[in-house]
């Protein structure tokens, strides 16, 4: 690679052993786990907290501003995956987990002091703004990039899985800490609770700082300098049109992804699903109540259900490609919101939704890293690429990621600002059902551009399909598929 020196060297994928024989492989299986559940299983559970402060510490505050401290949790972690990528790929794993580790416990342990202590007493929004939203979101940066490309380092040929296992954590903490926030805030308080829960965070940290450890044949390039821009940005995936296209379906979908999670307690409140008297509560509270919603049940079914969806489709998507197993998921998370969520009209059928959305919504949410490598297989083909690109990994998913950043802080603000202006939740359903359908046109069109496994695209097999199945069409088929490789500078054979 220019300007580039590579520290080690990499089996081919098809020398290596499906699965790996080492103890250490697992033991950093079981660590990008908990980097995953300490990152974007922090941001899953935030539901959890924003019911919370509706109805006690920031009761007074808009909608749109408590949306804000869970985005900015994903704005943090995505905004930063690029850099945190391409040290990743320079092999500065240690410096990057090691941060994490630091930040996310130091903004977990700083939330339960600048938390009021009296139950009633109006908290601070600033406060709470800079500790959890950016103070965790910052450690949680270094930690997503971290989980999938470190773990992916040992299972070259079941790469899919290896990411979907890890990607459980996710969901796997989306369970865990919502259940514990409730009940240990109504054990010892708020903020005794949130001390639990650094303390846990802080000892899974510990445990993957020391086992995250990538596979020592990965290879490292290390720039020459770091002030080049082609050290953090690699100008060649923006030549390549399917990561292009690819990169705009991830954007839209964290436009419209999280403010399902962060807006689902409330709106199960608002409906009268899940409240302790099953009735229904204003969207905006004026008093304090102390009688919990036990809307936070749903969020865990739904975290619950995201981890089935993570295991079997990411199992399937080694055997079906990860790209083609992401279109069809996210296809039906689509009408699943526009459809299912927008007509519940009872808890049964809330409950329904949230099962269903959370299997299709696992692999939505945990298949972009293993969609970009299936991207980079298919671009970099033969053997003596297939080392370039495996080590671009990293950089392309984190600028795959950085560049949905923006919007992942926009996209649950302006819901938050449509449920304060029109006192309804359907906006959050229209809004996040249009976004995931465009993001399911824009795979499909990253898929049309991108070549098969054997170097031919999508449209010329379609072509020839329909050529063997039209007797004397197949010739106009033939020309056709000729034309097409020609205007997109593609030089293959086509036998009719």
């Amino acid at each position: 690679m220019e300007n580039e020196s590579i520290t080690s060297s990499l089996e081919s994928p098809g020398d290596e052993p499906n699965w790996p024989r080492s103890w250490r492989a697992y033991a950093c299986w079981l660590a990008c786990f908990f980097l995953m559940s300490n990152s974007w299983g922090l941001v899953n559970a935030y539901g959890t907290f924003a019911s919370y402060y509706v109805g006690h510490s920031l009761r007074a505050n808009d909608q749109l501003e408590l949306n804000l401290i869970g985005s900015t949790e994903s704005f943090m972690v995505l905004f930063l995956s690029a850099p945190v990528g391409r040290l990743l790929d320079a092999g500065h794993f240690r410096v990057i987990i090691g941060a994490g580790a630091f930040l996310v416990s130091l903004g977990m342990f700083m939330l339960s002091i600048a938390h009021p202590t009296t139950e009633d007493a109006p908290a601070n929004y600033g406060y709470i703004w800079v500790t959890q939203g950016f103070v965790v979101g910052l450690g949680m940066a270094c930690y997503f990039v971290s989980s999938s490309q470190v773990a992916a380092t040992w299972f070259p040929n079941r790469k899919g899985l290896a990411i979907g296992l890890v990607a459980c954590g996710a969901s796997v903490a989306g369970v865990v800490y919502p259940t514990m926030t409730r009940y240990l805030i109504d054990a010892l308080g708020f903020n005794s609770a949130v001390r639990c829960i650094a303390g846990l965070v802080t000892l899974t940290s510990i445990f993957s700082l020391i086992f995250s450890i990538p596979n020592p044949t990965h290879t490292h390039p290390r720039p020459q300098s770091y002030r080049k821009l082609r050290t953090w940005i690699d100008t060649d995936a923006f030549t390549n049109k399917a990561f292009c296209w690819f990169m705009t379906a991830v954007s839209f979908l964290f436009f419209g992804f999280y403010p399902i999670f962060f807006n689902l307690e409330e709106w199960a409140a608002v409906s009268g699903y899940g409240t302790r008297d099953g009735i229904p509560t204003p969207v905006k509270v004026i008093d304090s109540s102390n009688k919990p919603l036990q809307t936070f049940w749903l969020l865990t079914i739904m975290n619950g259900a995201s981890t089935i969806g993570r295991l079997t489709m990411a199992a399937f998507s080694d055997k079906t490609g990860p790209l083609n197993m992401h279109i069809g998921a996210q296809l039906l998370s689509s009408i699943l919101v526009l459809a299912l969520w927008t007509l519940a009209d009872s808890t049964g059928v809330a409950i329904v939704f949230c099962v269903l959305f959370g299997i299709t919504s696992g692999a939505v949410i945990g298949l972009p890293p293993a969609s970009v490598a299936n991207i980079l297989s298919c671009t970099y083909r033969s053997p003596s690429e297939n080392v370039v690109g495996h080590s671009k990994l990293g950089q392309w998913t984190g600028m795959m990621y950085s560049a949905a950043a923006i919007p992942s802080l926009v996209g649950p603000v302006v819901v938050g600002h449509l449920v304060t202006e029109y006192s309804t939740y359907i906006t959050v359903q229209c809004w996040s059902g249009a976004c995931l359908f465009i993001s399911a046109l824009c795979m499909l069109t990253a898929r049309w551009y991108l070549p098969c496994t054997d170097g031919e695209l999508v449209g010329v097999k379609l072509a020839r399909w329909v050529g063997r199945h039209g007797g004397q069409e197949g010739k106009s088929s033939s020309c056709a598929s000729l034309r097409f490789q020609a205007n997109f500078g593609y030089q293959y054979i086509c036998r009719v």
